[in-house]
């Protein structure tokens, strides 16, 4: 289990953290926006390192980058004993994170999420990877981190879609797990709230359920409530005009998802519609138009919790209970989307 730091001083947290590991060279990848704005926060702070930036976005999340970061790595002379730093948001924890566990077999890193989706939800779990001809996340492992040091400095750095887009995760969190949490959450006014403890129980949430299942072989699938359609719509959507973050995605997931929960679980209509009430709230509405519907099921099919040809999903029994393997059907997940559309604002 890797250690997680909250800490309330990263400049000086990190210092003391590295103090304490030995390594033969000491590597910072990050992405071109991370390099800008984060990494003059604890540059002071770090020892005699070696730095690589490639250019942000999840188009970026791809092999020919990972190539680019082993030849670096190869370039440095790193071996073995060495130690990587990822120093941004989910794209760099998870690419940064699968390029040290696959150079020379595997060395050590630790990651330094900067946006509020990386604190939340990559930083813990261990799933690393990249994406794949357009399906995201389909070439991976999974490996744990030796640490993560989360500060809510770098929350100041973030365009409020980014924060927002974290806050999707948030929401889930207490979705799946808790629904007093959930409650909690505001949609007036929600960029200011105590982020920190905020963050430090939605880890907790998420560390909880990875620790009973570490390899997704069971519980762990519910953290992927509002993500079968959610990440789907993203993919489909990422290389057009009309590009979605990946919370504001999935929130269209969970809606659409909300509505399966409904229909297959017999979730109340009074959670159904508390769900929308808040998502919409906080993300507005999104047309999808229905000529994009085939597309979109079609990478439904690339999820990794189905079997076979089976559609699994991660529904809602209520607000806060989550269960999971609940096979749904090409027509339902049509009539999810249409729910969505269907919905006034």
């Amino acid at each position: 289990m890797e250690t997680i730091i909250f800490s309330a001083n990263i400049g000086q947290d990190l210092q003391r953290y590295l103090a304490t590991k030995k390594y033969s060279k000491l590597g910072l990848i990050m992405d071109s926006h991370t390099a800008r704005d984060c990494y003059p926060l604890v540059a002071d702070h770090l020892p005699e390192h070696l730095g690589h930036s490639f250019p942000a976005g999840e188009v970026h999340k791809n092999l020919n980058t990972c190539q680019e970061i082993w030849q670096w790595m190869t370039e440095s002379g790193f071996d073995r004993k060495a130690l990587v730093i990822n120093l941004g948001g989910g794209v760099t924890g998870d690419m940064g994170g699968f390029c040290a566990s696959t150079y020379k077999r595997g060395i050590r890193f630790i990651n330094i999420p900067t946006t509020l989706l990386s604190q939340v939800d990559a930083s813990v779990g261990g799933k690393l990877g990249v994406d794949f001809n357009g399906f995201k996340n389909h070439i991976g492992v999974f490996n744990e981190p030796e640490g993560v040091i989360i500060s809510e400095a770098f929350l100041k750095t973030l365009p409020e879609a980014e924060l927002r887009s974290g806050y999707a995760e948030i929401i889930k969190h207490g979705l799946i797990r808790n629904e007093n949490y959930f409650n909690s959450l505001k949609t007036e006014n929600w960029q200011q709230q105590p982020w920190k403890d905020i963050i430090e129980v939605s880890v907790g949430i998420k560390r909880d359920v990875v620790d009973k299942d570490p390899k997704e072989d069971g519980l762990r699938k519910i953290l992927n409530f509002g993500h079968t359609i959610g990440h789907a719509i993203e993919s489909y959507f990422l290389d057009t005009p009309y590009h979605l973050l990946h919370g504001e995605a999935i929130a269209i997931g969970m809606v659409a998802e909300a509505y399966l929960s409904h229909r297959f679980l017999r979730m109340p209509k009074t959670d159904l519609d508390t769900i929308q009430q808040k998502l919409l709230a906080v993300f507005g509405k999104v047309s999808i138009p229905e000529k994009d519907f085939g597309p979109i099921i079609e990478l439904c099919f690339q999820d990794k919790k189905n079997e076979g040809n089976v559609l699994n999903f991660s529904l809602l029994r209520r607000i806060g209970e989550c269960d999971y393997n609940i096979a749904v059907g090409r027509e339902e997940i049509i009539q999810s989307l249409n729910f969505y559309n269907g919905i006034e604002v």
